[in-house]
């Protein structure tokens, strides 16, 4: 359950909201005991902000999962290596 409370609070930037979480209490106990009062907020919005941003790489990864198709590159058949000397081989063999 989360609460918004329609008040600003100056010590986290420019744009900030209160929020009440619940929050499992022997994690709430470890974030009391491991960070200081005036630090809790930013901890836990950090700790949000990069989980939200996993989250949002994994939902692009679920997303374009399959988009590659072996059918579409022929010239990988043999695998990218071999390609790639190939592809370096002719370009030394026009410069010369």
């Amino acid at each position: 359950m989360i609460v918004y409370i329609e008040s600003e609070v100056l010590n986290m930037g420019p744009m900030t909201r209160q929020a009440n979480f619940l929050l499992p209490e022997n994690l709430l106990e470890e974030l009391r005991k491991s960070v200081p009062k005036r630090e809790q907020s930013m901890v836990v919005a950090e700790a949000l902000k990069k989980e939200l941003k996993r989250l949002k790489l994994q939902k692009a990864l679920d997303t374009s999962f399959g988009a590659w198709k072996d059918a579409d590159h022929p010239e990988l058949k043999s695998g990218a290596g071999t390609f790639i000397r190939k592809l370096r081989h002719s370009t030394r063999s026009k410069r010369s």
